[in-house]
């Protein structure tokens, strides 16, 4: 069944007055955008507009899948504790509005959060854009919106997104201006090495200082239980880092010999430890390993999980026998989980053997099926078919030729299996043997970045990388590509 979140607002500039309404339906795997609604509705109140834009919101995601369960966020307290059932509904202009509401989809399918102002800035800015054409005289056009460009991501929930967002809302509220942790989360890495403690600065309202309170537990998740690397008791010292190319790479090539680590969560200083907010108890970790090397590997050619599911060369053996040895002398895995095409499996299976640990196998870690592409270089697929390439360099929805998957339908699926493997292990750490697209999908949704960023990483065969799960759903990414274990 599908899922999806609503975002929606309503605002008059007179209440009443001038009124208008945006709202916006968004993946919550990926937090993209999927519809977006807006309208001048005349002269009204912010109530009216209010409902309207639920009105709008739930009607956009009845029209993509009216069989998905819906997530309704919105900063009208009033609308979301009506629709829930908490409040009555005494006014009479919201009595029929919330009657349409209800019927647009069955009520067991629909939720309601409340969130504060600050998180809704995406239908917040359609409303306004809306209310703006109607002082033009025109009605708002979807080609001249700017709200998804201005609006901070809210999302996806449970990814590093969420964190993010908190520490950005905390910072726009102004206050964060004095939150050493949220300034921390904010800038980088001068936070990871031995940070001093954070302070509090005074907040005007309880909102402001809701949102910093978040935006400390954010950055706790970067911070906290520094001194280990997925589980192990002392973190490796630091490789040096790639140099990695500033062009569009396809996402199934890789170099291999450049090992690069990230700073997130390997911090030597004191002080991380303590004052960061609540302890959230040991983390899940997924120590993701992209498997060995196939005879396809060496020549970059496209090999997803809609080819000829090659085996391991006699290279990629080795490989898979090094990261065994490897992960042997951490002993710090305690389960083996792997994609069900082939190459993953031999790679796992030579890790399990030498751990005494089963592998089990998860549908969602194979890779894209690249369509048409596979078994093609980048050059031959650029020569073949460079409307589709280019499409596919430019947007995350676009498939490749003959039936392929798109990033966007890749995301979902890795997702879905991200959230399954946390919930069978939770406080454990466990070994991901998977692919290039799969590995980088999960890096990027724990830092909440955007799609475009999955050009831009370095993923070598046979290389570590490794993502830490809290329990308040902020994530910390460990370790990224390590090929240390091959030289």
């Amino acid at each position: 069944m599908p899922r999806f979140v609503v975002e929606a607002d309503g605002g008059s500039r007179g209440n009443p007055g001038p009124a208008g309404y945006g709202a916006v339906v968004l993946d919550p795997a990926t937090g993209e955008t999927l519809a977006e609604r807006a309208e001048f509705i005349g002269v009204a109140t912010n109530n009216v507009a209010e409902y309207k834009g639920l009105i709008a919101g739930l009607t956009a995601a009845r029209e993509l899948a009216p069989d998905a369960t819906v997530l309704v966020r919105m900063d009208s307290k009033l609308v979301v504790e009506q629709m829930s059932g908490r409040w009555k509904i005494k006014h009479p202009d919201m009595k029929p509005l919330a009657a349409q509401a209800a019927k647009i989809l069955p009520r067991a399918q629909v939720t309601y959060e409340w969130i504060p102002r600050e998180r809704n800035k995406h239908a917040d800015r359609l409303a306004n854009e809306a209310m703006d054409a109607g002082k033009r005289g025109e009605q708002w056009e979807p080609s001249r919106s700017t709200a998804f460009a201005a609006a901070p991501p809210a999302g996806p929930p449970g990814d590093a997104a969420k964190g993010a967002a908190a520490v950005r809302a905390a910072m726009a509220s102004g206050g964060g201006t004095g939150t050493r942790a949220a300034a921390a989360a904010g800038t980088g890495a001068d936070t990871l090495f031995g940070a001093t403690d954070a302070t509090d600065a005074p907040s005007g309202d309880a909102q402001a200082r809701a949102a910093e309170a978040a935006a400390v537990r954010a950055a706790s998740a970067v911070a906290r239980d520094t001194d280990t690397l997925f589980g192990a008791a002392e973190a490796p010292a630091e490789a040096p880092a790639a140099a990695d190319g500033t062009g569009p790479r396809p996402a199934a090539a890789s170099d291999g010999g450049h090992a690069t680590r990230t700073a997130a969560g390997t911090g030597t200083g004191t002080g991380t430890g303590t004052g960061w907010g609540p302890d959230m108890g040991q983390p899940a970790t997924f120590v993701l390993l992209r498997h060995g090397e196939t005879a396809l590997t060496p020549q970059k050619r496209f090999s997803g999980s809609g080819g000829t599911d090659p085996e391991l060369s006699p290279a990629g053996r080795r490989q898979a026998a090094a990261v065994a040895e490897a992960l042997a002398a951490r002993g710090t895995v305690q389960a083996v989980v792997s994609s069900p095409l082939r190459r993953c499996r031999e790679t796992a299976q030579a890790v399990a053997d030498r751990l005494g640990l089963p592998v089990a196998v998860e549908e969602g870690l194979r890779e894209t099926d690249f369509g048409a592409w596979e078994g093609l270089t980048f050059a031959e697929v650029r020569e073949r078919f460079p409307d589709d390439l280019q499409a596919w360099l430019d947007s995350p929805k676009a498939a490749p030729t003959g039936g392929g998957e798109s990033f966007t339908a890749v995301t979902r699926r890795v997702s879905a299996a991200r959230d399954r493997l946390l919930s069978a292990h939770a406080g454990r750490t466990v070994l991901l043997v998977t692919h290039v697209t799969p590995v980088k999908t999960l890096v990027r949704l724990a830092l909440g970045a955007p799609p475009e960023s999955l050009f831009k990483m370095e993923l070598s065969a046979a290389s570590l990388s490794a993502v830490a799960y809290y329990a308040d759903g902020n994530a910390s990414v460990r370790l990224l590509n390590d090929t240390s274990h091959l030289r």
